[in-house]
């Protein structure tokens, strides 16, 4: 059986109740994957992994061009 993944919304998407945030979910059967999604669009899951979550919050944070 495989667990359920607990989703945490980002501390940016203002609180509330609202349905429009990002949510991140890191399962406990495979520490190396994380999952992300919009809650409004909750059946649409991005799978990526820390590095390559840490590089693009990075990039974003400083403003620069992504790749490609």
């Amino acid at each position: 059986m495989i667990a359920p993944l607990t989703w945490q919304k980002s501390s940016f998407s203002g609180g509330g109740t609202g349905d429009s945030c990002v949510e991140l979910a890191a399962p406990t059967t495979s520490p190396l994957s994380i999952h992300l999604r919009e809650s409004d669009l909750p059946t649409t899951i991005l799978t990526t992994n820390h590095t390559t979550l840490h590089a693009l919050l990075t990039t974003l944070k400083n403003g620069d061009d992504l790749p490609g």
